[in-house]
């Protein structure tokens, strides 16, 4: 399995548990980061074979088909805009997005950083997303304008806004165009994502990260 993953140090010891705590630690010692798994290591082999396709709930929407390069790409210019954001390694951000690429994207460029992600289902009320921003500290939160489900749009920036009412630990939301309806920006805390994206750089390192380091929070 070593030929197949990308480790930047080996581990000291594979497996250790107590079971009377529960512990299980997996890998201790060892320094990675999952993206370059997911993504780098297939560049060289498969970069113009499709890593992502979207297919749109509406009939008439173009499917995209996203290759490994262009999400290498993607990721990177995403990963490069939450560092110019401040994000560090170890920050929590909310991820609140319909069922677009910019979910996996968000998702992959927080790994890559060393942020941890909590993806909130984008139908949960202001009420919901708020408890678990706050539970978690999250810094940021990355959501659209709005979302489509069946024929219905929710307006996910509006629902975030209330949420954020009662949230003192974000300083900045990210806001992907998705429905394309009339929202409110805050200055100096909203910013529209596709801007950030265009001056962005599409390279990048990816954070050494521990085996035990948490990748994500998610509330059941």
């Amino acid at each position: 399995a070593e030929d197949h993953f990308l480790w930047k140090k080996r581990w000291d010891r594979v497996l250790s548990w107590d079971f009377k705590k529960p512990e299980v630690r997996w890998f201790e010692g060892a320094e990675l980061n999952i993206t370059e798994n997911c993504i780098d290591r297939h560049i060289s082999t498969r970069g113009d074979q499709t890593a992502i396709l979207f297919e749109p709930n509406n009939p008439e929407e173009d499917a995209q088909h996203i290759s490994y390069q262009e999400l290498y790409e993607k990721v990177n210019k995403m990963a490069n805009v939450l560092e110019a954001k401040g994000i560090k390694k170890g920050d929590r951000i909310c991820i609140y997005l319909p069922m677009i690429p910019e979910l996996a994207i968000s998702v992959l460029a927080c790994a890559r950083v060393g942020a941890i992600h909590s993806v909130v289902f984008a139908g949960f009320s202001s009420q919901a997303l708020a408890s678990r921003i706050k539970d978690a500290s999250c810094k940021m939160v990355i959501t659209a304008d709005g979302g489509y489900r069946g024929s219905k749009t929710i307006a996910l920036k509006d629902i975030v806004d209330v949420a954020l009412e009662s949230c003192n630990s974000v300083q900045s939301v990210l806001v992907a165009t998705r429905t394309g309806e009339e929202i409110i920006m805050k200055a100096g805390r909203d910013f529209w994502l596709k801007p950030l994206l265009e001056n962005s750089s599409s390279s990048g390192s990816a954070s050494p990260m521990n085996a035990e380091d948490p990748l994500f929070i998610l509330y059941t």
